[in-house]
């Protein structure tokens, strides 16, 4: 029996359906393994995929940001390799060491350039013999009778006229009223009659005598700021208000306003003195030749009364700046406002000029200085 239990053979059936459960089961094992590696694989690509897309998607916001600041400035016509200005406020920058870009020439004569903001005229300027009196307007009519004036013989260039009817009428808009335009173009025989009446309060002395006190009063013809058509005196007057008629100018809220705010317009006040008219403005009668105490207001065209204003210059040295520095640029808040530029075209007639043709300029004005030079204002 012992024998016959150790001969008998294992059932290689029972074996193989063994052997195969066994298998089934690794390969059961295995499927679920791979597909549980597929999907670990399946969700870190996933993954992978979504944080390219979200990169993606924060550079190409990033690209089109600076691609749409680089269009800004490029259209604005401001250079990037320029010095950085201000963010904030006015600021100047100086351009002489870079070139006008994408510059040609144009040609221009003395009557397109002479009448535009720039001409000085002053004791050692005299106005220049072809200049003329054709395009002056009465300020009243030009008007529509809106800005308030002595009477129609008051009369300026346009420009300076829509400078002026500007100001005053957003002076109006914040309840400050009563600016009239007193005094505007004298003619060189108006500007004789008072010189010579001045100096025949001296006849008592010399000639030469005579002329210098006079001219401590009145400008010789010719040489007054007057004589270049640009200038108004403004006064306050309401008819029948004493309180108003008999307010200084520059001690009333009009007056100090018109001050503060008529650059922004185009216009200057041209004669400061030592704490004339505010407090705290400094005497430039050494550099206009006037000492007297008026209430004048000059256009020279909005690009140039920013740089006036932003640095505190009167016309005189302005161009006193403008020779040492030509080439300039005005930045409000960052942002390209004006491109200045100055050169000398002598005394020829007609006479060319540099101008840019970059994107962004949306005028240009080019006036003579009486000085032998031109300075065109770019604005954009």
């Amino acid at each position: 029996m012992k024998g016959e239990a150790q001969g008998k053979k294992r059932d290689p059936f029972k074996i193989v359906v063994i052997i195969t459960a066994i298998l089934g089961i690794l390969a059961a094992a295995c499927i679920a393994g791979s597909r549980y590696a597929a999907k670990l694989k399946q969700d870190r690509l996933q993954e992978m995929t979504d944080e390219v897309t979200s990169r993606n998607e924060e550079l190409k916001v990033e690209y089109e940001a600076a691609l749409a600041e680089f269009e800004r400035e490029n259209a604005s016509g401001a250079n990037l390799a320029w010095p950085i200005p201000r963010q904030e406020g006015w600021d100047v920058i100086d351009l002489t060491s870079y070139p006008l870009e994408n510059t040609t020439t144009v040609t221009m004569t003395r009557q397109e350039t002479l009448y535009n903001g720039m001409l000085l005229v002053n004791e050692w300027h005299s106005r220049p013999d072809d200049f003329l009196e054709d395009q002056l307007v009465s300020v009243s009519k030009a008007t529509n009778r809106t800005v308030s004036v002595r009477d129609n013989n008051v009369r300026m260039f346009p420009d300076a006229v829509e400078a002026l009817r500007q100001a005053i009428e957003d002076a109006k808009a914040q309840n400050l009223e009563y600016f009239v335009a007193h005094e505007g173009y004298r003619s060189w025989d108006e500007q004789n009659a008072l010189f010579q009446a001045q100096m025949e309060r001296y006849k008592e002395y010399s000639e030469a005598e005579q002329i210098e006190r006079a001219k401590k009063a009145v400008n010789m013809p010719g040489t007054s700021d007057y004589n270049a058509g640009q200038t108004i005196r403004l006064i306050l007057y309401k008819k029948g208000d004493d309180a108003v008629n008999n307010l200084k100018f520059f001690e009333s809220d009009q007056g100090v306003w018109m001050y503060h705010n008529a650059w922004k317009y185009g216009l200057v006040f041209r004669f400061p003195l030592a704490d004339y008219p505010i407090k705290g403005t400094q005497d430039k009668s050494y550099k206009t030749g006037v000492s007297v105490k008026l209430q004048n207001f000059r256009y020279v065209g909005k690009g140039n009364a920013a740089v006036m204003h932003t640095l505190d210059l009167c016309m005189e040295e302005y161009l006193d700046y403008l020779t040492e520095h030509p080439h300039i640029a005005v930045f409000e808040d960052g942002q390209l406002r004006y491109e200045i530029v100055r050169e000398y075209v002598g005394g020829g007639d007609p006479f060319t000029v540099h101008v840019t043709q970059k994107s962004g300029v949306t005028n240009r004005v080019t006036s003579l200085d009486n000085m032998g030079y031109v300075v065109t204002v770019f604005e954009y």
